[in-house]
């Protein structure tokens, strides 16, 4: 039988260990999310995120932008965050304006306030196995692995995606974890045959059902990061993955739905890097979470 990895009940856990640890520091964690433009996802992301942050015992400070807003401004408020004492991690939330150049916004963030952990130096210090602020969707998901796989040195894990946010940062985690990793991509050649190689198998393409059930071997662990909403018959929609979970629970031994599962542990760890680089910034001890 196919275990379903509960997304929602871990972050939950996870909020709730955050909150417990907040109430026992003596101090408030600031985080600071900016939102630039009215794109509903990003909207509604943002105000789960801001949600999560309250109720863990943070302070959350939002900064709403329009469209239009120039560069030269959102980097001024990137500035004036940094330099902000009650500011402890600052997100910028993304997709960003074409007009607006992303790589240099984030760059912009200090290391030590980047809780997402794209700023290049946090990124060097994953890959060189150095503590440091790391990814949320990632990290969420080396957290659902290790609730079911005992041991993951040895195990081949084949990632499906080579984005900065998912695939090459879950590359490095599985790495450090003593996994034998490959990275392929809607380009590789027979990604069919890759897949059916995998111990531990991580959807990050983008394609709504990609990954056939067929394409999985019984005994694999299926982590699945696409959201992906997709047209019904009825005109109205729904929320899928990038593996084609009806085909494929029943068959494998582990995997995540959508939505449910690697989404709401994203907040979590989001949370977590917050209470972290709190920490830090602070030089007090880390609490376990």
């Amino acid at each position: 039988m196919t275990r379903l990895i509960d997304g929602k009940a871990m972050a939950a856990n996870l909020r709730a260990s955050a909150a417990r640890a907040v109430s026992g520091l003596g101090f408030k964690p600031g985080l600071a999310v900016v939102l630039v433009g009215e794109d509903p996802a990003s909207a509604v992301y943002v105000r789960n995120k801001g949600k999560a942050t309250i109720e863990a015992g943070l302070n959350s400070f939002e900064h709403k932008l329009p469209e239009d807003v120039s560069e030269t401004k959102l980097l001024s408020l990137i500035e004036l965050l940094n330099n902000d004492n009650t500011v402890d991690g600052i997100l910028v939330q993304l997709p960003l304006p074409a007009h607006i150049n992303a790589e240099r916004v984030l760059n912009a963030i200090n290391p030590d306030k980047d809780v997402d952990g794209f700023h290049p130096t946090n990124v060097g210090r994953l890959w060189t196995g150095a503590p440091t602020l790391a990814p949320c969707t990632p990290t969420g998901c080396m957290r659902m692995i290790r609730s079911v796989v005992q041991k993951i040195a040895g195990k081949e894990a084949i990632i499906v995606g080579r984005s900065n946010i998912v695939g090459k940062p879950m590359a490095a985690m599985l790495l450090a974890e003593s996994a034998t990793v490959s990275i392929t991509h809607s380009q590789t050649i027979d990604l069919r045959e890759r897949c059916r190689t995998a111990d531990i198998l991580i959807a990050a393409v983008g394609r709504p059902e990609m990954i056939r059930g067929d394409w999985i071997k019984p005994s694999a662990v299926v982590i699945d990061v696409g959201i992906n909403r997709v047209s019904k018959e009825d005109g109205k929609s729904r929320l899928v993955g990038d593996v084609a979970f009806e085909e494929a629970v029943g068959r494998v031994q582990a995997i995540t739905p959508v939505p449910g599962g690697v989404g709401p542990m994203t907040i979590a760890c989001l949370i977590e890097n917050a209470v972290r680089a709190a920490c830090i910034r602070r030089a007090h001890p880390i609490p376990e979470m």
